[in-house]
């Protein structure tokens, strides 16, 4: 079993800044892809970024140059620095793994981080 968990969301007030964290533990053989998505209410879950094993980033239109994605590979743990937030950055934030557990590749999600940007 593998298990993501998050940290770092809260409330912040517009052009503030977050630091989320997520870490991955359990049965891991190697870890192919982390990244960070979300999703506001009555909206679909979007993809904000994702890091590659070999440090290959991609940002939402929405984020570029706002937010930072980040990985310690030696501990399994991917970050996403948000500068700049805005009231449209407020969602849950759900971390994502594509993790070869032995031989087989699968998708693990985080529980969620309620994120709230608001004066």
């Amino acid at each position: 079993q593998v298990q993501l968990v998050e940290s770092g969301g809260g409330l912040v007030q517009p052009g503030g800044s977050l630091r989320l964290s997520c870490a991955a533990s359990g049965s891991i053989f190697s870890i192919q892809q982390m990244g960070w998505y979300r999703q506001a209410p009555g909206k679909q879950r979007e993809l904000v970024a994702s890091i590659t094993s070999g440090t290959t980033t991609n940002y939402a239109e929405s984020v570029k140059g706002r937010f930072t994605i980040s990985r310690d590979i030696a501990k399994n743990t991917v970050y996403l620095q948000m500068n700049s937030l805005k009231p449209e950055d407020t969602a849950v934030y759900y971390c994502n793994a594509l993790i070869y557990s032995g031989s087989i590749l699968r998708d693990y999600w985080g529980q969620g981080t309620q994120v709230t940007v608001s004066s």
